[in-house]
C-alpha cells in the first residue's frame, strides 16, 4: 500500500466541509455541538444533515389528518435549531443545513463522499436503550470513505479546550503508511496536546516447533517488535506533534479501551476492500465503537485493520 492510496480514501476532501448528522435526539445534539468545534479547529465549513425515510410523511398536516398535535418537531426544524446553536457557539463558522429524505445510513455514506471528516453520534433516536452502538453509527463507520468520529454517550462533549489533553491512535501491523497515525497526528497538533500512539503485542503460548515458550530472552523479541514498528510508524510525523510510544502486552482492543478512559479522542484504522458488501471494520475497530469511553474515529484505508 502506498501513500497515494491511502490519500484517495482517508483524505479524499482535507479542505472539504465537515458533515454531521442529526435526528433531534441527545446523542446527536451532542455530536453537533463536537462537530462544531471540530470545524472551527480545522477552518472548514459545517454541513449539517438530517436524513430520514418517513419522516416526509409525519408533521402538522398528518397531525390534523388523524386530529392529533404532532409530537416531534419537523426535520427542517431540528436542522435549523441546529445550525443556529453551531453559529452561536463559533461565530463566522460557516454553516449548512440540509433535509435529506432517504435512509440515514446511505445518506451520509453519500454525504461523507465530499467531507473532510463525517460525525455522529453513538445512537439516535430510535436507538435501543441496551444496544452499545446504533445501527446507522455502525454502518456509517463501516462503509464511508472519510474519517467517521462517533461520539460514545459518557463523552463530555468538548473539542476545544482539551479535557484530558490527549489524543490516542491504535498503531497495526502495517502503520508504515498509516492513514489514521497521521489523522491522529494532525487531530493532536490542532489540539495541541500530545499524540500517544499504542502498540500491542501479544508472545505465543509456543514456540513455532511446538515447545512451550519459556520466560526471558525468547519473548522479548516481541516486544522489541512492537516498539520498532511503532517507530517505523511514527518516523515521518510533523516535528511540533509531541508524541508518547506505548507497547502493550495483550489484546489491541483491550489495551485501546483501557486508553480511551483518559483521551479526548482514540483514532483507529479500518480497511476498505473493493467489492465487500459486509460491515468493513476489523476486530479493533469494532470493539472500539462498542466499547471507548471517550469519541473514537475510525479512518479508512486501503489495507488491513489497525
Amino acid at each position: 500500500m502506498n501513500t497515494a492510496d491511502e490519500n484517495a480514501v482517508a483524505e479524499r476532501a482535507p479542505g472539504g466541509p465537515l458533515v454531521v448528522g442529526v435526528d433531534g435526539s441527545e446523542p446527536s445534539l451532542r455530536a453537533a455541538d463536537w462537530a462544531s468545534d471540530e470545524a472551527a479547529l480545522r477552518g472548514v465549513p459545517l454541513r449539517v444533515v438530517y436524513a430520514c425515510l418517513w419522516d416526509r410523511y409525519e408533521g402538522a398536516a398528518l397531525a390534523r389528518d388523524i386530529g392529533e398535535p404532532t409530537e416531534l418537531p419537523l426535520p427542517q426544524d431540528v436542522v435549523g435549531a441546529v445550525a443556529e446553536r453551531a453559529r452561536a457557539r463559533h461565530p463566522g463558522l460557516r454553516v449548512t443545513a440540509d433535509v435529506v429524505f432517504e435512509e440515514p445510513e446511505y445518506a451520509l455514506v453519500h454525504a461523507a463522499r465530499n467531507a473532510s471528516a463525517l460525525v455522529v453520534g453513538a445512537r439516535g433516536r430510535s436507538g435501543l436503550a441496551e444496544m452499545l452502538l446504533g445501527s446507522v453509527s455502525l454502518t456509517v463507520a463501516a462503509h464511508a470513505d472519510c474519517p467517521v468520529i462517533v461520539l460514545r454517550g459518557s463523552h463530555d462533549n468538548q473539542a476545544t479546550p482539551p479535557v484530558h489533553g490527549r489524543v490516542v491512535v491504535g498503531v497495526g501491523e502495517d502503520a508504515k503508511e498509516s492513514a489514521a497515525v497521521r489523522f491522529a497526528a494532525e487531530e493532536a497538533r490542532r489540539r495541541g496536546v500530545p499524540l500517544e500512539a499504542v502498540r500491542a503485542w501479544r508472545c505465543p503460548a509456543h514456540a513455532p516447533g511446538g515447545y512451550p515458550l519459556m520466560l526471558g530472552e525468547p519473548t522479548r523479541q516481541y516486544e522489541e517488535r512492537a516498539i520498532e514498528e511503532l517507530e517505523g510508524a511514527l518516523q515521518d510525523l510533523p516535528a511540533d506533534v509531541e508524541v508518547r510510544r506505548r507497547a502493550v502486552e495483550g489484546h489491541a482492543r483491550r489495551a485501546l479501551v483501557d486508553a480511551s478512559h483518559s483521551a479526548d479522542l482514540l483514532v483507529v484504522g479500518a480497511s476498505r476492500r473493493e467489492g465487500h458488501l459486509g460491515l468493513q471494520l476489523g476486530r479493533t475497530a469494532h470493539a472500539v465503537l462498542h466499547h471507548s469511553a471517550c469519541a473514537v474515529a475510525i479512518v479508512p484505508h486501503r489495507g488491513h485493520d489497525a
